[in-house]
Order: C-alpha cells, then sequence, then structure tokens
C-alpha cells in the first residue's frame, strides 16, 4: 500500500483525503503533485486518496478497438490549466515515441485505449498519494468534542474486510457513475450493462441462438452494435430503441463552447430557468446522440447486408423492452412496437443493456452529516464554485464534490473530461485558501 496508514486518525491529519479515483480525482492528485513541487516541503498539500479498484482503470470494459475519444486530446488532465505541464498528453506521446507517429494522424480524437494507457501513465506519477483496493463506507464528523467541526474521517473498508480511518480537513468525493438498469431488469451471466461488454463476452462458450440485442441509441450503444457485429461474424446484432433512429451529436464549434471552462461560470451565475433551458438546448452534444461517423458506417453496413441477402444488423426502431427472461443457454425479451403496439418475444445468446448511467448519491456516504449540507429550494446540494458543498456553521471542515451530482450548479461538464483541468486547479487553489487562512485565523486567537 503506497498511501498513508496510520492506525489511529488522530496521530495523522491530511490536507485532503479523495474518495474514488478516475480521472476527476486523478487531475486533482496531479494538480496538488505539481503545486507541491513549486514549493517548499512545509508547504505542501497532503492528500491522500482512495480507490475501491485494485488498479487504475477507466470504462475498462468499453476500451474497444478503434473506437475513438469524443474529446479533443488537448482537453486532457492539465493542457487548459497549464500547458507546459510535464503531465500533458503530448509529454506522453513524447515520452512513448509516437508524437511524430500521432501528428501524422492529423486528428485530435485518440482512441479511447491510447487515452486510457496516458490516463494510467498520469495515475503512476502520483501512486504515492494513493491506496487501491480501499472503499470508503462512511464520512463522518471527527470526534473532537462540542465544538465546531475542524476536521473529517473516511472510514475506508479493505478488501480483506478489515477497516481503517483517515481523519482530513478537507474531503474530496468523486464517486462516479452507476450503470442504470430498465426498470425490472437485472443483471445476469447472459443479461449485461454494456460497462462489462469485454469483460463478459468472452465468458460466452455456448451461443445457442446466434443472436445478440443491444438496447439503447446512445454512443456506446451503437460502438457495443459494431463490436458486436464485427467480433462475431456469426451471429445477429439487433439494435433495439425507442427513437426512429441514431440522433447525431452536436459537435459544432459554437456548441461546443458549452465546455469552455468561461461557461461554468455563466452558468454557474445564471438564474435557475437559463439553467435548465441551456441544459436543454444542449443535451444533444452528449447525452443519447452518436458520433456521425459511427452512425454513417453503421448505414453501410444495413444497406450492404440488404444488397447481399443475408442481414445481420437489424435495427429495430420505434421498440421498447418489455421484459428480460434469462435462462441457462439464452435470454427471451418481449420487445412492443411503438408504433403498432404489437409485442413479440425475441431469444438470444446474450443482451447488452447500454440504457446509461446515473450519478452515485454522494450524500450516502455522509450519514447524520448530510443534515449540515444545505440545500436550494428544489431540495439540491448547494454547492460553491469552488465545488465545495455548503455547510451550516458547525462544518468548518471542506467536504468537496466533483461529478455529475454538481449539474445542477456547474453546467454539462460536470460528468465529462472537458474542464478537468481548470477544475482541478480551482480545488487545489481553494484547499491552499483555506489552509491558509485557517492558519491566519490561529495566529490572530494565538500571537506568538
Amino acid at each position: 500500500m503506497s498511501a498513508r496508514d496510520s492506525g489511529s486518525p488522530a496521530e495523522h491529519v491530511d490536507d485532503v483525503v479523495g474518495v474514488g479515483f478516475g480521472p476527476a480525482n486523478l487531475a486533482l492528485a496531479v494538480a496538488i503533485h505539481e503545486h507541491n513541487a513549486r514549493r517548499p516541503h512545509t508547504d505542501a498539500v497532503r492528500a491522500a486518496f482512495v480507490e475501491q479498484q485494485s488498479q487504475f482503470g477507466w470504462h475498462s470494459g468499453m476500451l474497444l478497438e478503434g473506437a475513438t475519444m469524443q474529446v479533443s486530446f488537448l482537453k486532457d488532465l492539465v493542457t487548459m490549466r497549464d500547458p507546459g505541464s510535464r503531465f500533458t498528453f503530448l509529454r506522453y506521446l513524447h515520452e512513448q515515441g509516437r508524437l511524430p507517429d500521432f501528428i501524422n494522424q492529423k486528428s485530435f480524437f485518440p482512441t479511447r485505449i491510447e487515452f486510457h494507457d496516458y490516463l494510467r501513465w498520469c495515475a503512476a506519477a502520483v501512486d504515492d498519494m494513493v491506496a487501491y483496493g480501499e472503499t470508503a463506507v462512511a464520512i463522518r464528523p471527527a470526534a473532537t468534542g462540542v465544538g465546531p467541526v475542524d476536521h473529517l474521517d473516511v472510514v475506508v473498508s479493505r478488501a480483506d474486510g478489515r477497516q481503517r480511518v483517515l481523519r482530513a480537513r478537507n474531503v474530496v468525493v468523486s464517486t462516479g457513475l452507476r450503470p442504470r438498469m430498465p426498470a425490472g431488469v437485472t443483471a445476469g451471466p447472459r443479461v449485461w450493462h454494456n460497462r462489462d461488454l469485454l469483460f463478459r463476452t468472452p465468458e460466452l462458450r455456448q451461443r445457442r441462438h446466434r443472436r445478440f440485442i443491444v438496447v439503447g441509441a446512445g454512443q456506446s450503444a451503437a460502438e457495443t452494435a459494431e463490436y458486436l457485429h464485427r467480433t462475431f461474424p456469426d451471429a445477429e446484432v439487433c439494435a433495439v430503441f425507442a427513437r426512429y433512429g441514431y440522433s447525431p451529436a452536436d459537435d459544432s464549434p459554437f456548441a461546443n463552447r458549452i465546455f469552455d471552462p468561461a461557461a461554468v461560470d455563466d452558468f454557474y451565475t445564471a438564474p435557475e430557468d437559463v439553467k435548465q433551458t441551456l441544459l436543454s438546448y444542449h443535451a444533444n452534444t452528449n447525452y443519447s446522440v452518436v458520433d456521425g461517423e459511427l452512425i454513417e458506417q453503421l448505414y453501410r453496413i444495413v444497406y450492404q447486408e440488404k444488397v447481399a441477402g443475408v442481414q445481420r444488423l437489424r435495427v429495430l426502431n420505434t421498440t421498447a423492452l418489455e421484459s428480460v427472461d434469462e435462462s441457462a443457454d439464452g435470454v427471451r425479451c418481449v420487445l412492443r412496437s411503438l408504433t403498432t403496439g404489437q409485442r413479440y418475444p425475441l431469444d438470444s445468446d446474450a443482451v447488452v443493456l447500454a440504457t446509461g448511467y446515473a450519478p452515485v448519491d454522494w450524500r450516502e456516504l455522509l450519514g447524520a452529516l448530510a443534515d449540515e449540507c444545505t440545500t436550494d429550494a428544489l431540495g439540491r446540494p448547494r454547492i460553491g464554485r469552488d465545488h465545495r458543498v455548503l455547510t451550516s456553521d458547525w462544518i468548518r471542515a471542506g467536504l468537496y464534490v466533483q461529478g455529475a451530482g454538481t449539474e445542477h450548479s456547474h453546467g454539462l461538464t460536470a460528468s465529462l473530461l472537458s474542464t478537468l483541468a481548470v477544475r482541478s486547479g480551482e480545488i487545489c487553489d481553494s484547499l491552499v485558501q483555506r489552509r491558509a487562512a485557517t492558519a491566519g485565523l490561529a495566529t490572530a486567537v494565538h500571537p506568538g
């Protein structure tokens, strides 16, 4: 284990403990690492992160061969904050000896496999801050008496069942997303969410029906359909969705400005009705949409198979999934046409549910501490511009949140890569400023 491990939290207090170590908290760790490199050791931000996975991984089950990023490599973990950083994607390419080769591609969009390797390269450089194979199970006020709470305890469960406690002046929660499953459907040996695609397909030893069903109309659904069609040339792939066709993502230059760092400021200060309008207007930049080239590729496949007279890729549009019945050798789905109302069964070897993700409610970790978090008129947590949760005066320790749980306050980029570099710098700056303010207050109360 590379992160600190103290038997009693009172023996050691970190400046910040990060819960989860996906790209968001990885970007924060990098920002802290770079801050510390520029400061004397006495001014270093002491940070520790815990991650339930045994090693760094980002959507590992969807690292499909040839699938490219939908965001420019310039929106890596640091470039928008500091183009001269040693953690840029270009520096990664240079160290791997691939910079000229990448340039010759004339593309802003690396493959997802390569960008994942870049993230792992960054994670390895800050490995001393991270404990893998550990899951945060609770965040609670430190037991310091009846006065204001200056420290928070993060209770962590290890893979062997043992627990430990990390004490910190600040906690940054970035617990990511959980798969969204259709009502009444549970995962099984032959029913998967698409996040497990690459893990589960090798387990299919018997394929009696020579058919897959893919449910969903977004990028992951389209990629899954293409992957299964390419990987299993003897099988039929049925794409099931309620839309009439796949909808293209709006990646036009003006629309993409919604992902600029300045757009976060505009969104944060906007009236609530304007925020909702912006989310509605620009949802098609990210949600339930597909890259235009992939749409055209799938259409060509469907057309060419019609010409050949053997159709393996079937698009069952305006269709709803009614039920799923899994057995030892297959899955029977009942589908319903939304235009005619007709219901019909369809047997397959496996069903892949590319039905999206839902934010993990970070308040589940807080217990009674959640009551100290203030809410807006709609009952949503109030989040400061620096991503700190606004709490009662009793809580003086900092509780920060990254991810989809802040979309209502910070906009569409909350769960995306686009502003990670700038956001991590903002949180790091906030941590440093709060520490300086606390030190100044202590000096004023206890003059030397």
